[in-house]
């Protein structure tokens, strides 16, 4: 943070949904490092306060090259990913579920690497999950697992981490792009500026975990808790 009050933070998966969001959120106060593939969308998101980064995360030595250029950060969100779903589990594509696999978890990892050492004492990790990673879910073999993956390595690390503070993010459905693509009842969907003032609130108010809307979070966490044996019959009824 500079003597100013400003911070300088990082955002991955900057070119629209939540992280595009969370661009022109922070830029109105602090200095932004806005990361993503797309060249003409990042050139739209340049100004005064946003500076653009084009790299490809699932190619770790773009990932190392980005970074390199990068001093120091207070703030980093790993929000970047993909969502694929395998429509007929007896007929398993491989391909897309390392495809998935690579872009959510290994790709993360790629980061995390290079930007540990760049993240100032005191400062933030961010990593944007999903609320999919709570229960098994139809269809969410390739994107479950890695979301789940996600969450994982994050509580992990925020029992390792002694310095900086970690904090997971399970979004719940959220009005994207990404969304937009989904051919199923999305309930509780919330818009992209609601996510991310959730995000927002929750990262300044340093929490371990923000999870929204919570009326649909809660009642995944208390089916969760449910034997596997009464979640079972639900979710195929849902896969109907």
């Amino acid at each position: 943070m500079s003597s100013d009050g400003t911070k300088t933070v990082l955002v991955t998966g900057a070119t629209s949904g939540i992280g595009e969001g969370l661009v022109r959120r922070y830029a109105s106060t602090h200095k932004v490092i806005a990361c993503g593939r797309n060249e003409q969308k990042l050139s739209a998101l340049k100004s005064e306060n946003v500076q653009p980064l084009r790299f490809d995360m699932t190619e770790k030595a773009q990932v190392i090259d980005a970074f390199n250029r990068v001093e120091s950060v207070d703030i980093v969100i790993l929000n970047a990913g993909v969502c694929e779903y395998i429509d007929d589990a007896s007929s398993f594509d491989s391909s897309l579920f390392e495809r998935v696999i690579h872009a959510n978890v290994i790709a993360t990892g790629y980061c995390i690497e290079a930007l540990l050492p760049k993240i100032k004492p005191g400062g933030q990790l961010v990593v944007v999950s999903s609320s999919a990673s709570f229960l098994p879910l139809p269809r969410a073999q390739a994107y479950g697992a890695s979301k789940a993956a996600l969450s994982y390595l994050t509580r992990v690390m925020q029992v390792e981490l002694e310095d900086i503070d970690v904090t997971l993010v399970h979004p719940g459905f959220v009005e994207t792009p990404l969304t937009d693509k989904n051919d199923f009842p999305m309930p509780f969907l919330v818009s992209v500026e609601k996510a991310c003032d959730e995000i927002y609130k929750g990262v300044e108010s340093r929490k371990r975990e923000i999870h929204f809307p919570k009326r649909f979070t809660l009642l995944l966490k208390l089916f969760s808790l449910l034997p596997f044996s009464l979640w079972l019959p639900l979710a195929k009824r849902i896969k109907r």
